[in-house]
């Protein structure tokens, strides 16, 4: 019986020393990424189940015209270049659609 009363005194020193390992790797362990993370379009149009906009290239009012594909631009559907600070910090290589109109 003695020898069972010795290990249960060790319990509380056992469990200190569990946590103060977890607690030391923990940094170093894989996060967990959030689904939210992982989305580009945030707030265009959420109510419909595929966002599609469609452009006349006979409409366009200049020769070159940017339209944004990240969904991170604050002028959308226009380009305001917002996809360059989303590409450093997620590491995408997303850029925008570029029309040229042609000038016969």
């Amino acid at each position: 019986m003695s020898e069972v009363s010795e290990w249960l005194r060790l319990l509380p020193l056992l469990g200190i020393l569990a946590l103060l390992g977890y607690l030391t790797i923990r940094p170093f362990l894989p996060k967990k990424k959030k689904q939210r993370d992982s989305l580009i379009n945030l707030k265009i149009q959420k109510e419909n189940p595929k966002v599609v906009n469609e452009i006349d290239i006979e409409d366009l009012n200049s020769a070159n015209v940017c339209y944004c594909r990240c969904w991170r631009s604050k002028t959308f559907p226009v380009c305001d270049k917002s996809h360059l600070k989303h590409n450093e910090l997620t590491g995408d290589n997303v850029g925008p659609l570029i029309l040229k109109k042609k000038i016969l």
